[in-house]
């Protein structure tokens, strides 16, 4: 039951966005180009971010930068 306290967790590291344009799911609602998100949890295929709306989500990897 981890994922339950991903929101208070600490962060692993920052991303920024670079763009919110998916061909399958809707995600303008909730990323927003070049803005820097907390990475609360990670695997291979997904970053899982506290988003626009205040809660986590998992996202592709491939909407994002690392920044250092």
């Amino acid at each position: 039951m981890l994922h339950k306290h991903w929101e208070t967790s600490k962060t692993v590291k920052q991303i920024e966005c670079v763009h919110n344009d998916a061909e399958k799911f809707v995600v303008e609602n909730v990323l927003t180009p070049g803005k820097a998100y907390d990475v609360k949890n990670e695997t291979d295929e997904f970053y899982f971010i506290i988003d626009d709306s205040g809660r986590i989500g998992g996202f592709y990897k491939d909407y994002f930068n690392e920044m250092n």
